[in-house]
């Protein structure tokens, strides 16, 4: 253990010893990784440091524990690898746990049940998620249960996948082939079904953005159907969907299976997406505050360790175990790279649409972002066209949380953005969203539910 004297000198400020210099344990990680090579560093570490290298801490957390929910995907990853690197128990959470869920709305009635009641207190969640459940959109008897958005786990790296079947269409981001195609089978009197994980959920966004730019109406042209991430290959298997919109490693393993061909990757609809949040129950985050930003700073750091490429066979192998995804460890591999192979006789390697879990800001919860996911929420009819979204995203977007939790990490300045907004994003299809004006990116959309 720790010398107490040690680690009560060194706590508030997050120092190291080195031959009697007090440095930051960035700038000695850093340096001294260099000096002594990462064997003598490790042994400096362990000779100085028995019980580990301390860490500030605002004050002490008010309670160790936590259930945490994820999904089988791989941007789950920075709660299972703070899970399985300690990271929890090194900021004094040593009793977290990360649950799997069974689909997305075991998900959302875990939340509402909460920890106490058996229930989880936080997730690996669908960013649009915790503003549904929040305001009592997709809860039972429409009960809000409020929640907060803590950090953003990931950008890019989900997919949209269609049947074999349609393989001669060289169908890609722009899916204006499938429009006569399901037409005609419609006419046919079959029914056309693509699926997404949840409604009003990140993949039905893409998956509806995708048709209706192509002039497809996913509401009256196609059967939009809700299938568990675990599940989309099974069911495409078996012929039960025409298309479907899921995030890794599902769509790879769709490809190596030979059962269908991805279209594009989500990251080609729109660069640098966000996509998926950590998010916890309001009521748990105002209690426990100083445990929140602890759970943060693990989620934080264990971001820092998946975006590093060096890491990605082994945090492949971490997620392909049985207690986490249970799935051959090179179905998680190839896209955490870059590399994609379509499954259409399209190969590309070495691109920039892997999964970002650091870099470029992706663990910061831009308030920006947030708007966007209300604002389609509303094309589709989720939220009601009166919807203050500035006002909502306020009430759920905590980055304040995370900013002082980066502060208190010793997060270098450059990864923390200087304003809460990316500013405009244009898609794919050249629409823009300006994050100050939703009522205009809403007027310039052909197929929605608003008027």
């Amino acid at each position: 253990m720790t010398d107490r004297n040690t680690s009560d000198r060194f706590k508030s400020a997050g120092k190291a010893v080195v031959a009697g210099t007090v440095v930051s344990r960035r700038s000695f990680l850093k340096s001294g990784a260099a000096a002594f090579g990462t064997a003598a560093l490790v042994e400096s570490l362990r000779v100085a440091f028995p019980g580990g290298v301390p860490f500030a801490h605002a004050a002490s957390p008010e309670t160790t524990k936590a259930v945490l929910g994820y999904i089988a995907l791989t941007d789950a990853a920075p709660l299972i690898v703070a899970k399985e690197k300690g990271l929890f128990a090194k900021y004094g959470m040593p009793d977290v746990e990360v649950a799997k869920q069974a689909s997305w709305g075991a998900t959302r009635d875990n939340l509402v049940l909460g920890g106490e009641s058996n229930g989880i207190d936080g997730a690996h969640i669908l960013t649009p998620m915790p503003y549904l459940i929040s305001t009592g959109k997709v809860t039972q008897n429409n009960v809000p249960t409020p929640m907060y958005i803590l950090a953003r786990l990931n950008l890019d790296s989900q997919g949209i996948s269609v049947a074999s079947e349609y393989a001669g269409l060289k169908v890609t981001a722009d899916a204006s082939p499938l429009k006569a195609a399901f037409a005609a089978k419609k006419a046919a009197g079959k029914e056309v079904k693509v699926a997404m994980t949840f409604p009003g959920g990140t993949h039905d966004l893409w998956l509806r953005y995708w048709l209706a730019s192509a002039g497809i109406d996913p509401d009256k042209d196609v059967s939009t159907i809700v299938v568990p991430p675990p599940q989309m290959v099974a069911n495409m298997k078996v012929g039960n969907m025409d298309a479907f919109c899921v995030g890794e490693p599902w769509n790879e393993q769709l490809v190596n299976q030979g059962i269908g061909f991805t279209a594009c990757t989500t990251g080609e609809i729109w660069k640098h997406h966000p996509e998926k949040a950590l998010g916890m129950r309001a009521a748990w985050v105002d209690k426990n505050p100083n445990a929140t930003q602890a759970i943060l700073m693990a989620v934080m750091e264990a971001q820092q360790w998946c975006d590093a490429m060096a890491n990605k066979d082994e945090m492949a192998q971490i997620l392909g175990r049985r207690q986490w995804f249970n799935v051959p460890p090179k179905d998680v591999l190839g896209r955490l790279k870059g590399d994609i192979n379509y499954g259409d006789g399209r190969v590309a390697t070495g691109t920039d649409l892997y999964m970002k879990f650091w870099q470029d800001h992706a663990s910061y919860p831009f308030k920006s972002h947030d708007a966007w996911f209300v604002t389609e929420d509303m094309r589709w009819g989720k939220f009601e066209p009166s919807t203050d979204v500035k006002a909502l995203v306020d009430k759920v977007n905590r980055e304040d949380i995370w900013r002082a939790a980066a502060k208190q990490l010793g997060v270098a300045a450059a990864d923390i953005p200087a304003s809460t907004s990316r500013g405009k994003e244009t898609f794919f299809d050249g629409k823009v969203f300006d994050p100050d004006n939703p009522s205009a990116y809403l007027a310039s959309l052909g197929i929605k539910r608003i008027a």
